[in-house]
């Protein structure tokens, strides 16, 4: 299982496109996602304090496109990165995914998968 965090409107354009291609997709080649032990990391670094997200679980045997972890940015730790747009099939559970009274984006465990 890997995730993805992403806001609303991204999800709703998703549902009507009938998959998943941020803006990172194209300025980078692949979506970021991380794995459960990286998401507080990653949660609370580039989301803190935003609201309207969602945590999308992802089932990597059902992603179509190419999945690789990779370091890219010499942090010692490698990152699944989907290489193209994410089918939606592939995503097991959606949950809402906002700031706790700090502006942390989440306490001290993941939410129930």
């Amino acid at each position: 299982m890997i995730l993805h965090i992403m806001n609303t409107v991204a999800w709703k354009n998703a549902l009507v496109a009938g998959e998943y291609a941020p803006p990172s997709l194209k300025k980078e080649g692949f979506i970021h996602c991380s794995t459960p032990e990286q998401l507080l990391n990653v949660a609370n670094t580039l989301y803190k304090g935003q609201k309207g997200l969602f945590l999308l679980y992802i089932d990597e045997s059902k992603v179509i496109p190419d999945i690789v972890y990779e370091d890219l940015y010499k942090t010692g730790k490698k990152f699944p990165h989907i290489y193209g747009p994410l089918n939606l099939d592939a995503v097991e559970r959606i949950v809402e995914y906002n700031p706790d009274p700090d502006d942390n984006v989440l306490g001290d465990e993941l939410p129930p998968s």
